[in-house]
């Protein structure tokens, strides 16, 4: 899997976001994207992601030497991020077998695994609303790191974790991440060991 960026630019009113951006991240590649707040790695991320468009420039998929059709592409996308809304009202167990049939699993997991993966042992028949900030990002987390997407977007992934979240958080990425497409966006020094390449969202102004 390959994202191409050519000449890429995104604006919102007057401002850009960034642009000039000739790029192209690969699979078996791991991305580290950096850039204070506020600076547009989230905006990135969503154009990585097919979400949205650019100003200018142009975003393309291949896949397998292919293009790939630009409606397809969601479900070549696992995306986590703290802005990304889990549905209150479901239970996790509800939650993981609701995702599952959107989205399946790699190879060899089940829901019952994520469950073991999670290490929530008293919360799977306990409604999200009731979970910490901490408890949903490790439920984010699981479901894009276990879904079977060869693109995994991670959009500050440690944000809400302690100490030991973090550690499993780090776990999770080594053992599944694999050697899939994988772009973090973050500034905490942690997460960017976790990847090989980095990009400054600044260099783009």
């Amino acid at each position: 899997m390959i994202i191409h960026l050519s000449d890429a630019g995104k604006r919102f009113r007057f401002d850009w976001i960034f642009r000039k951006l000739d790029f192209s991240f690969r699979s078996g590649q791991r991305y580290a994207l950096l850039g204070p707040n506020g600076s547009g790695k989230s905006t990135l991320m969503k154009v990585l992601s097919g979400h949205l468009s650019l100003s200018k420039g142009r975003v393309s998929f291949e896949e397998n030497g292919k293009p790939l059709d630009p409606d397809a592409v969601y479900r070549r996308v696992a995306y986590a991020a703290p802005y990304i809304e889990l549905i209150e009202e479901f239970t996790l167990e509800e939650t993981l077998r609701f995702h599952t049939r959107l989205k399946p699993l790699l190879q060899g997991l089940s829901t019952d695994g994520l469950h073991e993966l999670l290490e929530l042992p008293r919360s799977r028949h306990k409604e999200l609303r009731f979970f910490s900030s901490g408890m949903k990002q490790r439920v984010k987390l699981a479901l894009a790191l276990c879904s079977d997407a060869p693109i995994l977007l991670l959009d500050e992934p440690t944000t809400n974790l302690d100490v030991n979240a973090v550690a499993w958080f780090k776990k999770l990425v080594k053992q599944y991440a694999g050697e899939r497409l994988l772009v973090i966006a973050s500034n905490d020094p942690g997460d960017l060991e976790l990847c090989r390449e980095q990009i400054n969202i600044l260099d783009y102004k």
